[in-house]
């Protein structure tokens, strides 16, 4: 992923974990079972492939002195909340996640709140974009020590070979990349 310079969404995940751990920040993640509908729009050719439900694998980040007032899961850090506080991320001007187009969930983290757990809601834009992505949530499997803990317990989503087949499509650059 690193040499090529692109990744889907959860690689990209992955590797802003690996680099937190060895900046000595403890991470987990959350398990959560998505509702495989969710990514119709971003591959329209490729629905008879996708799963019906996706698991994902949401990072958490150990950060102590987090105020449990401003936080709900202090200390703990969701991916959600690295760029901002979800409500004043779902006022931004951009919108919320279309999940359409070129932009990952993981590029979205900057510029809107993505919230699995329907606390949040952005401004009435007319494009369909969502901060509160909680009717996709079919299940919250809870939390993992890694990534690794939660697919050896649940099992991946796609098989090996779907995920080597389909890497071109859930990997590819962003605009302008």
């Amino acid at each position: 992923m690193l040499r090529r310079g692109r990744g889907s969404c959860s690689q990209r995940l992955a590797v802003l974990e690996s680099v937190a751990r060895a900046a000595g920040v403890p991470t987990r993640v959350r398990g959560l079972v998505v509702d495989g509908a969710f990514w119709n729009p971003r591959f329209p050719r490729l629905r008879p492939f996708v799963p019906d439900q996706v698991l994902l694998a949401w990072p958490e980040f150990r950060i102590d002195g987090l105020s449990p007032a401003d936080h709900p899961t202090a200390p703990w850090l969701t991916t959600s909340e690295l760029f901002g506080d979800l409500h004043a991320l779902s006022g931004e001007s951009g919108g919320g996640f279309t999940n359409a187009g070129p932009e990952i969930l993981f590029e979205a983290l900057s510029r809107t709140a993505i919230d699995w757990d329907g606390t949040t809601a952005c401004p009435a834009s007319g494009s369909g974009a969502a901060c509160d992505l909680s009717a996709h949530v079919l299940a919250d499997l809870g939390h993992f020590d890694s990534r690794d803990d939660l697919f050896a317990r649940h099992g991946q989503t796609l098989c090996r070979t779907a995920r080597l087949v389909a890497e071109p499509f859930l990997g590819r650059r962003a605009a302008g990349a």
